[in-house]
């Protein structure tokens, strides 16, 4: 029988043995294409489902108007969208209601993006130099609308911004303004005559990666100002240029934050000199793994030091109670604020504090993504916290809503707070997956009736019918009439500014002026007695929300109460001042230094 021979090629025994043949001859293969990196979206936490049906609505006895036209206010937030759908694009931005420059009149401040490249160079900061990008400071003039005076007051500002924290952090009279965002934050100082100085190097809070909402707290009550900054996730635009979403052309979507590692948040004490120093891993604050987008101080163990609470996305929340000592220790988990009642994490977005059944304790409120509901906490008065949400109602109104910025606020002035929310979803692609969510959201107004919330939103206004991609929110008295009004910042959009129509209810407002403590009274401890024996309690500071600032001057709403017996303040010094029977339907400006 005869061997049968093969002849094989040269090019077969090099494939054989694995050898690039290219190689051997000296030349390089043609790379294959990289595929591209991808990673989840929102949606994917968005079961496919029919809808639920909606909360009943109650009737709303109070109503807004929008009457942004009549303000004169012509800003626009520009978050300058690509096509790589960077995450940063679609979180901001930011709103401050303050006065800076004490004629009585609340003034306000937006953040604003920057110009991105599509995409972006590796090591390349966003552009702010057009126009169309400045963060923008409005001055409200006696007849009621808004002069832009950013140039004046040299506030154009730099980078990508995202929040704002207005606060008098020297104790001069006038409150300064701290702004974060991508790539680094400012700290602008209030020359008291009108202009702003940039003292961020000097003063040493410049920060860095992602910075989101931040908020002055003086935490160790010695009369100072420090000033807490969150922080949202390891990220850069190389890192943030996966691909997430569907692969069908215009299905991509913003990445979901699991995609990326969390980031330390940073709480900077300010020292004797107006410097601060970094203090986050000596106190006990500096979490690597939280994700950070709100932040709301109280005092939820009424110990005389505010604690601090942070709504993390979709990882657990982060509850820092202050020991006192200048250290801080997270309860969230042992205090049941950590997670939802099933034991599971949440988007937390906007968060606010305040005592909404009048028990002398400060309770939680967050909100989140679609199909989540937004968590409220009871606080149960021994630093245990019962998950109220589905008990108190506000599940069900809820359950279809994505929310930003939020408040308790008493919009009746019955002297039981509501609570107001700025909705949007975080994906602009999701009723193509989700018809029955929606991108544009209306604002909600859930009322509370002293036995849980109800939704009021249908008769509080014709602006509760408009859909918004709303993201931060500031609340006060823009007009001085003793009613709470709003300012909600809008992503890619103009602001709304809601005048609150009032009631025939009476109110009290309250604005504290510290010699021992800081000038802003931050952390003081309010408690008002009306003429029937009623008590609230409020905790002096203007944090909470989302990337925004509030009125810091206090409002209650005291019904159809015919007087106030008195008003008691635990500031934050350990002064403790009482002022009997003042009158109401106007404000009254507390002195520390009359303390006795």
């Amino acid at each position: 029988m005869r061997a049968i021979r093969l002849r094989l090629s040269p090019l077969f025994v090099l494939l054989f043995l694995g050898v690039n043949p290219l190689a051997v001859l000296g030349q390089q293969p043609t790379p294959s294409p990289t595929p591209p990196q991808t990673g989840k979206s929102y949606s994917s936490d968005v079961p496919t489902r029919k809808p639920p049906p909606p909360a009943p609505q109650a009737q709303s006895p109070v109503t807004f108007t929008d009457i942004t036209s009549l303000t004169g206010i012509n800003f626009r937030h520009a978050p300058s969208f690509t096509s790589l759908k960077y995450l940063l694009e679609a979180m901001g931005g930011g709103v401050a209601m303050f006065d800076y420059d004490n004629d009585g009149r609340m003034d306000l401040f937006f953040t604003n993006g920057a110009s991105l490249k599509d995409p972006m160079p590796k090591d390349v900061l966003p552009d702010k130099r057009d126009p169309k990008y400045w963060n923008r400071l409005y001055h409200q003039r006696a007849d009621g609308t808004f002069e832009d005076v950013t140039e004046r007051a040299n506030l154009k500002g730099d980078g990508y911004c995202m929040g704002v924290a207005a606060g008098d952090y020297d104790n001069d009279g006038y409150t300064d303004l701290y702004v974060t965002g991508y790539g680094g934050n400012y700290l602008y100082h209030n020359n008291g005559d009108g202009t702003f100085a940039d003292v961020t190097k000097k003063a040493g809070v410049g920060g860095g990666g992602w910075s989101t909402s931040a908020g002055w707290i003086d935490y160790d009550r010695d009369g100072r100002l420090d000033l807490f900054v969150a922080r949202y996730l390891d990220w850069d635009f190389e890192k943030g240029s996966i691909h997430c979403g569907d692969s069908r052309p215009g299905s991509r979507a913003y990445c979901h934050p699991d995609n990326f590692k969390g980031a330390t948040n940073i709480l900077y004490h300010q020292k004797a000199d107006g410097t601060f120093e970094d203090v986050s891993a000596k106190t006990g604050i500096a979490d690597p793994n939280g994700k950070a987008l709100g932040v709301a101080f109280g005092d939820f163990d009424n110990d005389g030091f505010l604690d601090i609470f942070v709504a993390n996305d979709s990882v657990r929340q982060s509850l820092y109670h202050n020991k006192g000592d200048g250290t801080f220790e997270d309860i969230a988990i042992s205090s049941g604020a950590g997670y939802d009642e099933n034991g599971k994490t949440y988007a937390g977005m906007g968060i606010d504090v305040g005592d909404y059944d009048n028990d002398g304790y400060m309770d939680i409120f967050l909100t989140t993504l679609s199909n989540e509901t937004y968590p409220l906490y009871h606080n149960d008065r021994d630093l245990s916290f019962t998950y109220a949400t589905n008990s108190a109602g506000v599940g069900q109104i809820t359950l279809l809503y994505s929310g930003w910025g939020t408040h308790f606020i008493d919009a009746n002035n019955d002297g039981l707070r509501d609570v107001f929310v700025a909705q949007s979803h975080v994906l602009d692609t999701i009723e193509k997956t989700n018809p029955y969510l929606k991108y544009k959201q209306t604002p909600l107004l859930m009322l509370n009736t002293g036995k849980g919330f109800v939704n009021v939103s249908a008769t509080a206004g014709p602006v509760f019918g408009n859909s918004l991609v709303g993201r931060g929110a500031a609340f006060g008295d823009l007009n001085n009439d003793g009613q709470v009004d709003v300012v909600i910042a809008t992503l890619d959009g103009p602001p709304v500014v809601l005048r609150n129509n009032g009631t025939k209810n009476h109110w009290l407002g309250l604005s504290l002026v510290g010699t021992k403590s800081n000038r802003n009274g931050i952390g003081a401890r309010l408690t008002v007695t009306d003429s029937a024996g009623k008590k609230q309690v409020f905790d002096a500071n203007t944090s909470g929300s989302y990337l925004s600032s509030n009125d810091p001057r206090i409002m209650v709403g005291l019904g159809t109460a015919s007087g106030v017996r008195k008003v008691e303040i635990n500031w934050p010094s350990g002064n403790v001042q009482v002022v009997t029977e003042p009158q109401f339907d106007r404000y009254l400006v507390i002195n520390e230094q009359n303390a006795r």
